[in-house]
């Protein structure tokens, strides 16, 4: 690669990286090429998913115990079904960036960014009992509970608003054998031993679903708070509520405010290091520590795992520094093999070689660490885990790709010059082939 060249490739590196960054940080309004209608870009930064403690809103935590004549069931898959069913309750409701996690027998449930948050509290409440019996006696026995169903909607059947039941194949059985028995009849659904409905059977039911309307379902959003009832009382265990709590926003503001600002100094003084210490190679590695931060930025946003806390922000900044270590490490090798005697192309060469494994090994290493961390851990420790996995994955890709990219197309503008590189031999030290 010639000189020439190599510069018109640098432009091309400094238009991309500006690219990243206006993607990154501007928001701007466009119609849509497509459909001609408008379209906001709100960029990176303000895309990216924020939690409870940054953005402010409900917390609530439940202790599991099993169900009354389910003493023998699995905890843990109970556990699981119920936040399966919980999330699944919240992300219909409108909160998709609810987070329903567990530890031992105890749920957690966190929703950012809510303007009421006893909104959420009466959404999930106590969770309910469900019972659908065969006669209107509060004491008999149920035909078929909480367990059996599968998903609860509201919608519209010929103009009539009602909800769906969709039962287990276990639940399909039973209630076809019960609504065979009642035709003409009518089931009774109690919820927390209130009779909520009685539904008349027009016939036999079968195909693991049902259409239910009337009673107090005069409209959608009735129709949508039954759905609701219903489904606070589908959890596979009895959930007792043991604590809730609303998260200031403000707080929160006050909070990614002081970390944007502890991250930005420290970034800028990781950049002004790299380019004291190492000179030309610092100030290389310095651009590609900004490529390592749009990236970040882009993944932060475009992975719907991601929700970013403080310990969020701390994995980040921790994998900024697992990015500058990298690059210390290949730096220094280049520096040895110089002092040893290679020239400048040949160093840089045998440095990249020397410092693949050293850099693999401590990535790896940290990373095993991150994935205990998200598989064992809860919460808080589980962003932390997430950003940290995608920030040591990005200061890999960083130091060995990018860097040494840069690297090479700098050494066709300047490849004699050892101190724009940062390099020096002792006294008596020669230049060898």
């Amino acid at each position: 690669m010639n000189k020439k060249t190599a510069i018109k490739r640098w432009v091309f590196v400094f238009v991309l990286l500006a690219f990243g960054m206006v993607a990154s940080f501007v928001s701007f309004d466009f119609n849509s090429p497509f459909n001609g209608q408008p379209y906001t870009y709100n960029g990176f930064v303000n895309s990216i998913s924020l939690g409870l403690d940054l953005k402010g809103g409900a917390l609530a935590v439940y202790e599991a115990s099993p169900i009354e004549g389910d003493s023998n069931a699995d905890m843990d898959s109970r556990i699981n079904a119920t936040k399966a069913r919980l999330q699944s309750l919240l992300t219909g409701k409108g909160f998709p960036e609810a987070v329903v996690s567990s530890q031992g027998n105890r749920i957690r449930v966190e929703v950012p960014d809510v303007a009421d948050p006893q909104a959420i509290f009466n959404i999930i409440g106590q969770p309910a009992s469900l019972e659908i019996k065969d006669v209107n006696d509060i004491n008999a026995a149920p035909i078929l509970t909480g367990r059996h169903i599968r998903h609860v909607y509201a919608t519209m059947q010929n103009g009539e608003p009602g909800v769906v039941i969709e039962f287990t194949p276990e639940g399909s059985t039973l209630f076809f054998e019960m609504t065979s028995n009642l035709v003409g009849q009518s089931t009774y659904i109690f919820i927390n031993g209130k009779l909520e409905s009685s539904p008349t059977v027009n016939s036999a039911i079968a195909g693991g679903s049902t259409f239910i309307s009337g009673g107090s379902m005069n409209n959608l959003e009735e129709a949508e708070k039954f759905a609701t009832m219903i489904l606070s009382g589908t959890f596979s265990v009895n959930l007792k509520l043991i604590e809730n709590a609303v998260i200031s926003a403000t707080l929160g503001q006050e909070a990614l405010q002081l970390a944007i600002i502890a991250g930005a100094i420290g970034f800028l003084l990781v950049l002004l290091f790299m380019a004291f210490v190492y000179r030309g190679l610092g100030v290389v590695a310095g651009i590609a520590l900004l490529f390592y931060f749009v990236l970040m930025l882009f993944f932060l946003q475009a992975i719907p795992l991601v929700q970013l806390t403080l310990p969020g922000i701390a994995g980040i900044i921790l994998s900024i520094g697992m990015a500058v270590d990298g690059n210390i490490i290949m730096f220094e090798r280049i520096k040895d093999e110089y002092r040893l005697g290679k020239r400048i192309p040949a160093a840089v060469n045998a440095g990249f070689k020397k410092s693949l494994g050293a850099i693999v090994d401590a990535s790896l290493t940290t990373l095993i660490v991150a994935f205990v961390l998200l598989i064992f851990g809860t919460g808080a420790i589980q962003g932390l885990a997430i950003t940290l996995i995608i920030g040591i994955t990005l200061s890999m890709f960083t130091s060995l790709v990018v860097t040494r990219t840069l690297i090479k197309l700098y050494l066709p503008i300047n490849s004699t010059n050892a101190k724009t590189f940062g390099l020096r031999r002792e006294e008596g030290e020669y230049e060898r082939a």
